[in-house]
C-alpha cells in the first residue's frame, strides 16, 4: 500500500508541477509574444485598462505559478529520488537523466528568480503600483522587460530539458 500511495503522491506533484508550469510559461509568452508587442498599437486612452486591470492580474497568476511550479519540481524531485543528483546537473552519477532534469531544474530556478527579484519589482514601478518617477518607470519597464525577454529565452532549453529528462531511460 505504501507503494501505491507513494505512486499517486508522486503523479499528483507531477500533475500540479505541469499544470502550473503550463500557466507560468504560457503567461511569460503571452506578455512577450502578445502584449509587450502590442502596446503601441493601443490608443493612449484605452492602455489604462492594460496597466491597471489586465497586467497586474496577470502578474499576480504569473508570479504564483512561478512559485508553485519551482515548489512542486522541487518535491517531485525529492520523491522520486534525485534531488540531489539534479542539483549538481548528474555530476555524482553521470546519468544524463540527471543532468538533463538538473539543468532543467536550475533554468527554472533562475527564471523563478528573474520573476521575483527582477521582473516583480520593476513591473510595480512601472504600473504604478508603487510610487515612482517617471524616468524610475521607464527604466524600470525596461528592466522588466529585459528580464522578462531573458526568460522566455531560458524557457526554451529549460523544456527541452524537462521534456528529455522524461524520456531517457
Amino acid at each position: 500500500m505504501e507503494f501505491v500511495t507513494h505512486d499517486w503522491w508522486a503523479f499528483a506533484f507531477r500533475y500540479f508541477h505541469v499544470l502550473s508550469g503550463v500557466m507560468w510559461i504560457g503567461l511569460l509568452w503571452y506578455f512577450n509574444f502578445v502584449q509587450i508587442p502590442s502596446m503601441p498599437k493601443i490608443p493612449d486612452d484605452q492602455k489604462p485598462a492594460i496597466g491597471k486591470v489586465i497586467a497586474p492580474t496577470a502578474l499576480f497568476w504569473f508570479r504564483w505559478a512561478a512559485v508553485s511550479t519551482f515548489v512542486t519540481g522541487i518535491i517531485l524531485a525529492q520523491m522520486n529520488g534525485y534531488l540531489g543528483e539534479a542539483i549538481i546537473i548528474g555530476l555524482g552519477d553521470g546519468a544524463a537523466k540527471h543532468s538533463a532534469i538538473g539543468f532543467g531544474m536550475w533554468l527554472g530556478t533562475i527564471m523563478a528568480a528573474n520573476v521575483w527579484f527582477i521582473i516583480w519589482p520593476n513591473q510595480k514601478k512601472a504600473l504604478g503600483i508603487v510610487e515612482a518617477s517617471a524616468d524610475e518607470k521607464a527604466k524600470s519597464a525596461r528592466m522588466a522587460m529585459l528580464a522578462s525577454r531573458t526568460n522566455t529565452m531560458l524557457s526554451i532549453p529549460m523544456l527541452y530539458a524537462m521534456v528529455s529528462a522524461q524520456n531517457i531511460w
